[in-house]
């Protein structure tokens, strides 16, 4: 069985297995969530994404795709990078999308065995996703992911505080 927990807080300061960040296509850091786990995690972080870069995806990771690294100085053992959707009105299949981010970092972490994963809110930020909206997205993809047993215990739907 897996429990959800919903909580208000910093995601880079949670113990799990995994977090995920909500990454730019570049790998390369940037402002909001992707900014702050770059600065908690340090540099070693950088260097690992520029590694995925240069041997798997040169032209930047897709949206919806995700990819996994150590958590280096993070609580974290490890990272998980995805790409969310900018909102376009929902004209552009941003909420196929916004699962597709969800749906692959669950099995990135079944796959790696992590039993527990905290999400920040993908895409609410300044990508413009309507939280409402995102909010029923989430929801579906992981109870639907969870009704197989996945071996992940706890998932964190965090929002920043």
């Amino acid at each position: 069985m897996t429990n959800i927990h919903h909580v208000k807080g910093d995601i880079t300061k949670l113990s799990v297995d995994v977090i995920v960040n909500a990454a730019n296509s570049s790998l390369m850091g940037g402002g909001g969530v992707d900014g702050a786990i770059h600065r908690a995690a340090g540099p070693e972080l950088l260097l690992a994404c520029q590694k995925i870069r240069e041997e798997l995806y040169k032209d930047g990771l897709p949206t919806g795709e995700a990819v996994i690294t150590e958590g280096f100085n993070l609580p974290s053992k490890y990272v998980i990078h995805t790409v969310g959707p900018v909102w376009q009105c929902g004209n552009k299949d941003e909420d196929k999308l916004l699962a597709k981010c969800y749906l692959n970092s669950l099995k990135l972490a079944q796959k790696h065995n992590l039993k527990s994963i905290a999400f920040p809110a993908i895409s609410t930020g300044i990508y413009g996703y309507p939280k409402d909206l995102a909010s029923i997205v989430v929801n579906r993809t992981i109870d639907d992911f969870i009704t197989k047993d996945t071996g992940i215990t706890d998932i964190y739907l965090v929002e920043y505080s």
